[in-house]
């Protein structure tokens, strides 16, 4: 198995488009603002992010609520300086709800959150976990 997306559904489908693609700055493989899918890519060949408006797959699978219960995901992104990438999204609009703030001994961790309530975890890794 491969992994080749995760994949978000979202009920603000707009406002979680221009975040993924303005605020944190992930590219679309096309553009498609509107919806009622997109998916983004990141720098470094990962595995993407993709969005889908929530009432489409509810429509698909014959369930799921108008809109979920709590939290439901949590996007983890690895960045080299977490300091300079956090001025850098909270100048692009975002607000931080944690951190910058040590997780670990190996890492230091922010969070923020998209316009649909979805949590995204940006990690900067102070050192590699130990072999064992």
């Amino acid at each position: 198995m491969e992994l080749t997306q995760v994949r978000l559904l979202v009920t603000d489908f707009r406002g979680c488009y221009r975040f993924y693609r303005d605020v944190l700055g992930l590219e679309p493989q096309f553009e498609a603002p509107e919806g009622p899918y997109a998916k983004f890519s990141c720098a470094d060949g990962s595995a993407g992010i993709a969005l889908q408006e929530r009432a489409q797959m509810a429509e698909v699978l014959g369930e799921l609520g108008a809109a979920p219960d709590g939290y439901r995901s949590l996007v983890v992104l690895r960045v080299d300086d977490l300091d300079g990438c956090c001025a850098q999204l909270t100048g692009r609009g975002a607000v931080l709800a944690h951190g910058p703030a040590p997780m670990t001994d190996r890492m230091r961790v922010a969070h923020l959150k998209d316009p649909d309530g979805n949590i995204v975890e940006l990690q900067q890794w102070l050192r590699p976990r130990a072999a064992v």
